[in-house]
């Protein structure tokens, strides 16, 4: 299969393809690794090749039968964890830890049918919207070399949006799907809280904030894998609701007339640059040409008290993970052992207590209170995912000593996305328009608590009615 042809199809379409004897899982498979071998040099995006295992899998004809089955696919080295590979979330912290389980996300993938080939670069422990290590270098986004793809799922955006696979594994703690979504030209869904299962190791992951799902091309795509993860599983702290059909069946479902509230307006005051305020104002027109309600409207949020609150939990899951990962060791963790920022971060966490903790946990809960009673008067939001379009190189590196300026550029770049972390809401970016450099500027809509299937239903009429599958990068030299 040549590489024009495989850019032509989606997962699914790719599936069907397979499942007619059009192409086999190993010609695929093929193409997809050569693509990878091709455009990765140029990108930065891989961690881990698991060719063989995937050859191998191709060859004992071991792939589960489920929806995807043969299709090419990629993990993010963090989250989803694969039993006896390397997982280094993107420290050299981490550079030899092998994962002893499979998560429950992987088995969920894999028990699609999906054929996992690699796993793709990720900033250090996740907590950048850049994805720029000292350990696996920079990774740079299609549509601009000299750009970054966003993070923290940056190596699968990327991936992605080269054509290298038609989608890929992703996770979301403050944004890391939506804001690599939206500088890439991709659709990025966060599920709602819970809806897709972190264990076994763990129960919810930064204590409810980040959550695991995927970067696609299509709507289509999106719904599928849900359908494909979502789920509690034993022992769970707690359960998403409990969807009415599945999410693949609301794709072309009629939306009725939504009432979807808009705003360029987020709680840390950040205005937003043209060509993201233009976004978000051509498609609310756009919603109002399909016979929705649309109008101006926010929450009213404490932008202080949402900052303080998130920084508490991240900084002490920082510091836990950092805490395990030198267990054993005869010296304790030193500055040099992680990059600048995370031992800012690791600092700030030494010093809170419990008392800290446990306040800012009750923070967030006031405040998902507060965003919960505005959406009874609303089915969707309308906001921008980013406030600017992706930044250059080095502008949000984790090894500059200013915690302040470094803080300053990650709000000024994305400050809409971290909210709907903290409430647990369902949120999506998608790639409905370009800016006049070329460069993709996502709009978010976010949904009440547990409505997926009304987000999928609108993002379908939104995809037909401006379809955006064919945009794709010509790869320009740094």
């Amino acid at each position: 299969m040549s590489f024009s042809e495989y850019d032509k199809y989606d997962g699914l379409g790719l599936a069907v393809l397979l499942d007619k004897g059009e192409i086999s899982s190993r010609e695929l498979l093929e193409t997809a690794i050569e693509r990878f071998e091709t455009l990765n040099p140029v990108l930065n995006f891989a961690v881990e090749r698991l060719f063989d295992q995937a050859r191998n899998s191709v060859a004992t004809e071991s792939l589960a039968e489920g929806p995807f089955k043969g299709v090419p696919f990629i993990m993010k080295d963090l989250g989803g964890q694969m039993k006896g590979v390397r997982q280094t979330l993107g420290a050299k912290l981490f550079d030899h830890y092998i994962s002893n389980v499979d998560s429950t996300q992987f088995e969920r993938l894999r028990a699609s049918g999906l054929n996992i080939f690699a796993t793709t670069t990720t900033p250090e422990f996740g907590i950048n919207f850049a994805t720029e290590t000292r350990l696996h270098g920079v990774t740079r986004n299609p549509w601009d070399l000299n750009r970054t793809p966003g993070g923290s799922s940056g190596g699968s955006a990327a991936a992605l949006a080269a054509g290298v696979v038609p989608m890929a594994h992703a996770s979301d703690g403050g944004g890391s799907i939506r804001v690599p979504a939206a500088v890439c030209g991709l659709v990025g869904l966060k599920p709602t809280r819970a809806r897709n299962n972190p264990g076994p190791i763990f129960g919810e992951g930064w204590n409810g904030l980040a959550i695991e799902h995927a970067l696609t091309r299509t709507v289509r795509d999106t719904a599928a894998l849900l359908d494909c993860t979502a789920g509690p599983g034993i022992g769970d702290p707690y359960y998403a609701p409990k969807q009415e059909r599945p999410f693949l069946d609301e794709v072309g479902a009629p939306t009725g007339k939504l009432r979807i509230a808009v705003s360029a307006d987020n709680p840390f005051g950040v205005k937003p640059e043209k060509s993201c305020l233009e976004a978000m104002e051509k498609t609310a027109k756009l919603c109002e040409s399909l016979g929705h309600q649309v109008e101006v409207a926010t929450p009213t949020v404490n932008g202080d008290i949402l900052k303080r609150a998130n920084q508490t939990i991240v900084a002490a899951n920082l510091c836990a993970t950092l805490k395990a990962a030198t267990l054993g060791r005869n010296e304790e963790l030193q500055p040099d052992d992680v990059e600048v920022m995370t031992w800012a971060m690791h600092k700030v966490g030494e010093k809170i207590s419990a008392t800290d903790y446990i306040s800012a946990v009750t923070a967030l809960h006031g405040i998902s209170r507060q965003v919960g009673t505005f959406f009874e008067g609303y089915d969707l939001l309308l906001t921008p995912t980013i406030a600017e379009p992706a930044p250059p190189i080095g502008h949000l590196s984790m090894m500059m000593e200013d915690g302040q300026e470094f803080g300053r550029r990650m709000f000024a770049f994305a400050p809409y996305t971290s909210l709907y972390n903290s409430t647990g809401q369902p949120a999506i970016s998608l790639p409905l328009y370009w800016n006049e450099e070329d460069l993709p500027v996502g709009v978010q809509f976010v949904a009440k608590m547990g409505d997926e299937a009304t987000l999928l239903r609108l993002s379908a009429q939104l995809e037909e009615a401006l379809p955006w599958f064919d945009k794709r990068p010509t790869l320009k030299e740094a």
